[in-house]
């Protein structure tokens, strides 16, 4: 079983979100949905990304751009960087991804929230736009809305993003084998050696 910490805010996460889900059908290994929010791990434990943002070395921003365009080209995705807003609050849209969970609507949803910010440009943080995307994949957005404010799925969120922080995460996606961690889509490699040398 692979454990994919995550959240819709990162375009590094919808590489690997995109990249994970066939090569673990090609492995025979589930693969367990944790949504988490980054902007609650960055400020436990990785403050610096803040800092990077704002004063970051120009020949590596520029350089993590191309890296980022060629990513996305080997994966078919279309990634725009940065999004009109930058960085965005994707709260209400990590909490979706939990309460849709159960009903097997978990990665059609982060799905379309993916598409709709890195490709499309929308504002995930908006109501107007989580309602649509709910329509696109067969949810009612009134009870979208009445489920993400309710106290269970906001306390699972929480725990989520405290677990991966205990276990030694510092942003996303986080991904774990066993007890092995694994960060970033660019680490997928290791994911598959980590789940072979398992059987």
């Amino acid at each position: 079983m692979i454990e994919f910490f995550f959240d819709c805010s990162s375009p590094w996460t919808w590489l690997a979100f995109h990249n994970i889900q066939p090569m673990a059908r090609e492995l025979g290994v589930g693969i367990r949905w944790r949504p988490v929010l980054v902007g609650g791990i960055f400020n436990a434990v990785n403050p610096s990304v803040y800092e990077f943002r704002e004063r970051g070395v120009p020949a590596k921003q520029a350089y993590l751009r191309k890296d980022l365009q060629d990513w996305a080209r080997l994966a078919g995705l279309t990634i725009l960087f940065p999004p009109s807003t930058f960085p965005v609050n994707s709260v209400k849209a990590m909490r979706g991804c939990i309460l849709l969970e159960p009903e097997g609507k978990l990665v059609a949803f982060a799905q379309a929230v993916f598409e709709a910010y890195w490709t499309d440009d929308r504002d995930i943080s908006k109501d107007e736009v989580l309602a649509d995307l709910c329509g696109r994949v067969g949810v009612d957005p009134v009870r979208f809305f009445e489920g993400i404010a309710t106290p269970a799925v906001k306390v699972e969120l929480k725990a989520n993003t405290d677990e991966v922080i205990a276990r030694g995460g510092f942003g996303s996606p986080t991904i774990f084998v066993g007890d092995d961690m694994y960060f970033g889509n660019d680490r997928l490699a290791l994911v598959r050696d980590a789940i072979l040398r398992r059987k």
